[in-house]
């Protein structure tokens, strides 16, 4: 489905792309001040101002928006996964709406830099769950859009830095691998599971030493996230070295959703084998003439 045209096979105009810009934008903050939107209350105002546009199509231009929040390096709604085939247009109203909403910049940022505490968790029963799978990967071109745009947000990068986040996550991962070898029958390991990242430092490419039934060392990397499974994460070239070099040992947990109810999912082998890389960053060094 092309979402530039709807159901009427007409494009969305830029009037009905702003009022539901709008709309998500304001559950957004909603979200980013640990408040609950009805979202089918939403919706309802929103398609009353749309007699042009379903619900159904409604709900899919959210999911766009999800897709180039994400690429502008700023947190989606969560309940709306991304899809990738937006108009340039929902660029532009993202983009000028992110560089003009002061209330959700100044909740997003209070959002991702908050302290975490490790959550308790009863069991882990439904705590690994599969990886999502995108269906449909960002076109170059629309890609291209959002690179160009002078708007650019790094609430999700300051979210990686958050490092009482990432330690809370890190103690929970800890927990569900003394849990998991001791329901497996290996508890004889379970004194042997080293939190690495906190006794040996970050340079190792990994942040947990747990073990297989069999003994065999396992070397998890932990990525936590407050957002939606489809949050991109970002990896060190050590991590990504590490990931290849070790791969049949190599584990990367993907915690989300983890200040609400933290669940994960989990990688195995070279991350480049699992996740589409983007580069983000590059260290220039002047060498002269």
């Amino acid at each position: 489905m092309d979402n530039e045209q709807g159901e009427t096979g007409l494009p969305w105009t830029r009037a009905e792309v702003e009022a539901t810009v709008a709309t998500y934008f304001q559950m957004l903050r909603m979200q980013e001040l640990g408040q609950k939107a009805n979202k089918a209350e939403h919706n309802r105002r929103l398609l009353a101002a749309l007699p042009a546009r379903s619900i159904q199509a409604v709900e899919y231009k959210h999911r766009n928006i999800s897709a180039v929040m994400s690429l502008y390096g700023a947190q989606a709604l969560s309940g709306y996964k991304p899809a990738a085939n937006f108009q340039q247009l929902l660029v532009e109203v993202v983009g000028n709406t992110l560089a003009q909403d002061r209330a959700f910049d100044e909740a997003a940022l209070r959002s991702v830099e908050t302290p975490a505490e490790t959550p308790v968790v009863d069991n882990f029963e439904d705590f690994v769950v599969e990886a999502p799978k995108a269906k449909e990967r960002v076109q170059e071109q629309r890609a291209e859009w959002i690179r160009r745009s002078p708007i650019k947000r790094d609430y999700l990068e300051r979210e990686a830095r958050n490092r009482s986040l990432g330690l809370a996550g890190e103690l929970l991962v800890m927990e569900f691998e003394a849990r998991r070898l001791h329901e497996q029958g290996a508890k004889r390991y379970v004194d042997r599971i080293e939190h690495v990242s906190q006794v040996r430092g970050d340079g190792t490419g990994y942040d947990i030493l747990s073990f297989d039934t069999d003994g065999r060392e396992r070397f998890i990397e932990v990525k936590t996230t407050a957002y939606m499974a489809e949050t991109p994460f970002f990896v060190t070239p050590n991590e990504l070295d590490f990931s290849s070099e070790q791969s049949r040992q190599f584990y990367l947990y993907r915690l989300f959703a983890f200040r609400r109810k933290p669940q994960m999912f989990v990688l195995t082998g070279p991350v480049a084998a699992n996740c589409l890389l983007e580069p983000h960053s590059y260290r220039a060094t002047v060498i002269g003439t």
